[in-house]
């Protein structure tokens, strides 16, 4: 891969939108090719089922919320993040395979092995560069949405369900190295400036390290 991926994740309110139009901004400046997408989504099959997943009105088991997100994960990953990685674009995504362990591994109680493994064919293997978890409490996160627009349907799952996704996120960022745990109550530009700093110092990954300038 000759482009660089960089993934935002952490709970809704986190600061993931915010940060990833930033960065987008960032290299765009400095002349670089960059793609911004968003899970799930991006492709107009993702859209389609982004409206079911997110409608309060759908009523999904766990097994069948995985799958589809898994489906419109591979639809991304296929048409658009590794075309673009290919010929050496930027790619920023918020949430990526990380969401899916948090959400229906820890928050559903799906077998983390059945998450693990869906994951891994839905992407290909496709792993970021760096991934940004950006860290919040669970109430703090609702706040947020809150004060901007009415709570969708993963956000609407109640706080219990919200502590064991937000108890996923620290342990994957515990056991995965491309993984960047960094402080989401800071404001807008501290965290930005954390997240260029993280960026600086970022080596491997398939981009053979991150270079901002």
């Amino acid at each position: 891969m000759k482009g660089c991926f960089i993934v935002f994740e952490g709970l809704d309110g986190s600061g993931k939108t915010t940060q990833a139009q930033r960065l987008f901004r960032y290299f765009e400046k400095r002349g670089r090719e960059v793609i911004a997408v968003e899970e799930p989504g991006g492709t107009p099959f993702g859209e389609r089922i982004r409206a079911i997943l997110l409608d309060e009105r759908s009523s999904l088991e766990p097994l069948t919320e995985l799958l589809l997100y898994q489906a419109s994960r591979h639809e991304l990953t296929r048409r658009v993040i590794r075309p673009a990685l290919e010929r050496g674009a930027m790619v920023i995504c918020q949430r990526y395979g990380y969401s899916s362990l948090a959400y229906q591994g820890y928050g559903r109680g799906l077998p983390l092995e059945w998450v693990a493994a869906l994951t891994e064919r839905a992407t290909e293997g496709l792993t970021p560069s760096v991934a940004f978890f950006l860290d919040v409490p669970v109430e703090e996160g609702l706040k947020r949405v809150k004060r901007e627009r009415q709570p969708d349907r993963m956000e609407s799952q109640g706080l219990e369900f919200l502590r064991r996704v937000e108890q996923g996120y620290q342990e994957l960022a515990a056991h995965h190295p491309e993984m960047v745990r960094l402080d989401g109550t800071k404001g807008p530009e501290h965290l930005f400036e954390d997240i260029l700093r993280a960026l600086e110092q970022t080596k491997g990954g398939q981009s053979g390290g991150v270079y901002l300038h």
